[in-house]
């Protein structure tokens, strides 16, 4: 088996870890609005539990699409530009959704949060496979731990600034909806709805100013075929020859549906048990808790005292058991399991991505992207998980969907990362 050089990886320089890491902390705030965003375009938008998950879904199906082609974009531009470009594109879509929210126009809504997702999609096959490669790469979950806990600040964060400024009061104006007349419902709904747009119209301002910041900031350009060549993959002349990176694909795909699970359903998880919306729309925050101090002790044991496949299938361990855990009891108790997984998730994608791109060498970028298309799984699971819940018990259907994806990151972490290496 061959392993990956690091003879040539740079030391990792502090400036460029800060501006990553504020990086992170940025669609950290953005990914993690999902969750809240559900039950407000559920009142906003007067629709039901699968039209409200559209919007999760629209978010990660866009790394799907997008991804292949960001890294298309990214062999052209390098990837420093390429960041600039994808906050550009996320200052877009924060426009089109807040002015299409409100004026309550939910197909304008939706493709706002696809075009955000789109902007995601280019930044983050740029930024991961950077960070992976910006110092050696057996020690990368490291890096992506510290960058995990700058993306989780900011999802901890999330929920709470939307739900000051845009969600409060939801239980009472629920109530006033169900009892008001057709015009004075859509006069509540519209001033609901109309909360969003000066904090999106912020919130793109701010992306763009952040992507001139990027474009003239002291990033290192590095090139992925220097530092993270695999000294036996000379005669390789495909990415199909990589199976390895494949395997990884599908591990991000599963892992990222376990992490949407846990953290943008756990709002309707919650619901099933006649949990009401103002406090359902906090939920999210503990899962991302429960995450942050995940990282926090993956970054003081890994690689010191545990590596990172090993931790990896712990993790996978502790997912199924925790997710069993939720199944067997009820109420708080139940969501109290579901916010832990965050603590099982956390180190998951930091153990994942460096072991699933190790030794890819000029074929970093579009391993990468493969990658970041595994993040649809975000989009796919939450919504057999919504549309399965009409006809099974809801916690029956959580049990059946998460517990094959954990047993599948246990295989890619014991085995799967190293098959045709």
């Amino acid at each position: 088996m061959s392993t990956a050089s690091s003879v040539a990886a740079p030391r990792t320089p502090i400036g460029a870890l800060v501006i990553v890491g504020a990086l992170f902390f940025i669609f950290g705030f953005v990914t993690w609005l999902n969750g809240p965003l559900i039950a407000f375009a559920k009142l906003a938008f007067n629709v039901d539990d699968k039209l409200a998950f559209l919007i999760p879904s629209a978010f990660y199906l866009s790394y799907f699409f997008l991804a292949l082609p960001s890294s298309a974009i990214l062999r052209k531009t390098g990837m420093k530009k390429g960041m600039a470009l994808g906050l550009f594109a996320m200052a877009i879509g924060a426009a089109v959704f807040g002015q299409f929210t409100t004026g309550r126009v939910y197909a304008g809504a939706v493709t706002g949060v696809f075009v955000i997702g789109a902007g995601l999609a280019i930044l983050q096959t740029a930024s991961n496979p950077y960070i992976s490669i910006l110092g050696p790469i057996e020690v990368a979950a490291q890096r992506i731990a510290i960058m995990g806990i700058c993306n989780k600040l900011a999802g901890m964060a999330a929920p709470f600034v939307i739900g000051t400024l845009v969600m409060h009061g939801m239980s009472d104006l629920t109530a006033q909806v169900a009892s008001a007349d057709a015009a004075t419902r859509d006069t509540l709904l519209d001033a609901f709805a109309a909360r969003i747009h000066a904090p999106y119209m912020a919130m793109a301002g701010l992306l763009a100013l952040l992507a001139v910041g990027i474009l003239f900031s002291p990033l290192p350009e590095l090139r992925a075929e220097d530092v993270n060549a695999d000294r036996g993959s000379g005669g390789k002349t495909s990415i199909f020859q990589y199976p390895h990176v494949w395997l990884g694909a599908l591990c991000i795909f599963v892992y990222v549906a376990c992490e949407v699970m846990a953290g943008d359903a756990i709002g309707t998880y919650g619901a099933g048990f006649g949990l009401p919306p103002d406090a359902t729309k906090f939920f999210t925050s503990f899962t991302l808790f429960g995450m942050l101090l995940g990282y926090v002790v993956g970054l003081l044991l890994i690689p010191r005292f545990i590596s990172q496949q090993r931790w990896l299938a712990m993790s996978a361990l502790l997912g199924v058991l925790l997710t069993v855990g939720a199944f067997l009891t009820h109420g708080m108790a139940s969501v109290t399991c579901v916010a832990a997984l965050g603590f099982a998730n956390a180190m998951m994608w930091p153990a994942i991505f460096p072991l699933a791109i190790q030794g890819l060498g000029r074929f970093t970028e579009r391993g990468s992207a493969l990658l970041i298309m595994g993040i649809s799984g975000g989009a796919v699971v939450p919504q057999l998980f919504v549309h399965l819940k009409d006809t099974l018990d809801f916690q029956l259907v959580f049990l059946l969907l998460m517990v094959p994806c954990y047993l599948y990151i246990l295989f890619f972490a014991t085995r799967g990362h190293n098959i045709g290496r």
